[in-house]
Order: C-alpha cells, then sequence, then structure tokens
C-alpha cells in the first residue's frame, strides 16, 4: 500500500529534511506512507520515525505495510498538532508534514472527498468523530455557509452557491456528492473554472477544510513545531492550496528573524515530469525550515 501510490515532491523532501543515520523523525501525516518509508531508508539503519495520521482507517494499512521497518517506526493516531505534546522533551531532527487529503481519500467514494464518482458526503479525515459535510450544507445558515465558501473556496460565486444549496434543502436533505455537485454548478452558472477544473472543486475544498479544522491554529502549530527541532533540525511542508500555503510562508518568514534559517525563498514545486506522471501534484508547494545550531 505505501508503495502503491507516488509521494509528491519525495526527493526534494528529503533533501530538504537532510535525513541521516540515527536521527529522530516525525512524519505529521502519514498517509499511505510513501515519504514514511523514504525517510526510513534514507536513514537506515537506525533512523527513527514516528508517524501521526488523524485517519485511523488510512493508518492501518500503512502499519501493515510499514511492519518490515520493525520497532525504528512507531504509530501514533493523531493530528499532526498533537506532536509536540508526544515528543515531549525530545528534540526532532527533522519534522515533514504533507497537508493534502491522500489518494485513498480522494480514491474511495464512500469517504465523499471526491465527486468524481458519487458517495455520501463525509468528508472526514477521521471518521470517529465530528460533523459531515451533510451535516453542514443541510444544518448551516445560509450565510454562514456563504462565508465558508468564500473564505475557504475562494470562490465569488459563494452567495449563489449558498442560496441554492439552502432552496434545495428545503425540498430534501442533500446526502451525496454527485447531488450536491450538480447544485454548485447549476448555480455558479459555469462547467469549470478553466480547462479541466470543475466548478464544483472550490466549494468542495471549502467544505473539507472547514469539517477537518485544516487551518485551525495552523500558524501557532508552525511555530510550536520549529521549537520541536534539534539543532540544525529541519521542518519541511508541503501545501496543496493558496491559504495553507500563504500560512506557512507568513510563519516561515517570521521564524526567519527568530534563530530559524528559511530554507528556500520560493517554494519548491513539482517538475515538469512529475506534474505529467502525477496530475494530483501540480498544485504542491514545498517549503523548509531549519533550526541554527546554537553558538
Amino acid at each position: 500500500m505505501a508503495r502503491a501510490h507516488e509521494p509528491v515532491l519525495l526527493a526534494e523532501a528529503l533533501a530538504m529534511l537532510a535525513v541521516k543515520p540515527g536521527g529522530l523523525y516525525v512524519d505529521g501525516t502519514v498517509g499511505l506512507g510513501g515519504h514514511a518509508a523514504a525517510i526510513l531508508d534514507a536513514g537506515a539503519p537506525d533512523a527513527r520515525l514516528l508517524a501521526f495520521d488523524r485517519d485511523a482507517e488510512t493508518m492501518a494499512g500503512t502499519r501493515a505495510a510499514l511492519a518490515g521497518y520493525g520497532d525504528r517506526v512507531r504509530f501514533v493516531h493523531a493530528d499532526f498538532r498533537a506532536i509536540p505534546a508526544e515528543l515531549g522533551a525530545r528534540k526532532a531532527d527533522g519534522i515533514l508534514l504533507d497537508l493534502g487529503v491522500s489518494s485513498v481519500q480522494l480514491d474511495t467514494a464512500e469517504r465523499g472527498f471526491s465527486f468524481q464518482a458519487d458517495g455520501p458526503l463525509d468528508m472526514r479525515m477521521d471518521r470517529s468523530q465530528g460533523e459531515t459535510a451533510a451535516d453542514v450544507v443541510n444544518e448551516m445558515d445560509e450565510e454562514d455557509l456563504a462565508d465558508v465558501i468564500y473564505t475557504f473556496g475562494e470562490d465569488r460565486a459563494s452567495r449563489k452557491i449558498a442560496r441554492a444549496i439552502a432552496n434545495a434543502r428545503r425540498h430534501q436533505r442533500i446526502e451525496r456528492t454527485g447531488e450536491l455537485a450538480a447544485i454548485v454548478r447549476r448555480a455558479s452558472g459555469r462547467p469549470s473554472w478553466k480547462p479541466g477544473i470543475d466548478s464544483a472543486t472550490r466549494t468542495f475544498q471549502a467544505l473539507r477544510i472547514h469539517v477537518n479544522r485544516e487551518l485551525d491554529r495552523l500558524s501557532d502549530t508552525m511555530r510550536a513545531l520549529a521549537g520541536c527541532l534539534a539543532d540544525d533540525g529541519r521542518l519541511a511542508v508541503i501545501a496543496f492550496h493558496s491559504l495553507e500555503d500563504r500560512e506557512v510562508k507568513h510563519t516561515f518568514r517570521a521564524l526567519g528573524t527568530e534563530g530559524y534559517e528559511v530554507l528556500a525563498k520560493k517554494p519548491v514545486r513539482p517538475g515538469d515530469a512529475e506534474a505529467a506522471r502525477n496530475p494530483r501534484s501540480r498544485s504542491a508547494r514545498l517549503r523548509g525550515l531549519r533550526r541554527r545550531e546554537a553558538a
């Protein structure tokens, strides 16, 4: 399972982390385990890895896929915001966050992240808790729903879309991804944002971010993770949309005046070959931070 997909910006992330034997590393969003396996391989024979993920279903398969690494890897079912508490007084030589939705989440219709195949409107990364996307679209006040779509989806048609959703739910509860996508397309008045990008994409992004609280305390968390680094330790973050990337960029820029080094002025992007081979990588942006060694 960990080898069945292509991790985004794999070589670039490994280079930014400067993985070495004997180090302690953290993958805060282990997903299918592709980055984790590469970190363990690069740090052989004795680098250790803490693997976090809030998605217990995905983690079960990843745990089996990485079983060959034995006690060099330990799994923690938790959001990456729990990393500082889990590390305690220990310092990490490298921390990686891949903030995107995993391939298995996107490709499993019953998870409700994508409208490419019809499924229940869920979108929770941790299905053991919290409200679903269906709860949001059926129960949230129309004005608040428009604000969510505008803020997290950056869609200028947010008012029209929220109004159309409110009108539709008066007749029957909206339960399926296909239903919602059709409503959004009709309300937006356009089939796509640009060639190849469906007009429902931004509404689905907005709901996913809201349901999973993806931007909650993100800047504070980046600062806390930077504080978890050993001298010369690295923090590498892969973001997939402008809202997350903006938070990371501004936080790293501020930390660059506080004893840390920003590793690249501009984000590292996939090359043409990777983008062609793996279209989902096209929007990825990698940024890095290094804790300067104490004098």
